[in-house]
């Protein structure tokens, strides 16, 4: 599946936590399932099938999609304060 393609890449900046549960989440999608995470570390969201950015900020300013999509396609939104930060850490994973 195209996570657990991704996930190698990712696994060297999560740390342990981070490289067991992207492992995990790997293998729940390879058996079929369909795996809702809800995340603000940017290694994990860049290996995610398709995000949907929430904001645009917290509490009554938020609530509201503001980017959907695969990695590549939020962090070209301007308005998506995670495409932001999105964009240069997939811009240097070649």
């Amino acid at each position: 599946t195209r996570e657990c393609a991704r996930a190698p890449r990712a696994l060297a900046r999560t740390g342990p936590g981070g490289a067991k549960l992207l492992k995990v989440l790997g293998k729940l999608v390879e058996a079929g399932n369909t795996v809702l995470v809800v995340e603000h570390h940017l290694d994990l969201i860049k290996a995610a099938d398709w995000i949907l950015d929430l904001g645009p900020e917290g509490g009554e300013d938020g609530g509201r999609i503001v980017a959907e999509g695969r990695p590549e396609q939020v962090a070209q939104v301007s308005g998506s304060h995670t495409g932001r930060y999105l964009r240069p850490l997939l811009l240097r994973q070649d």
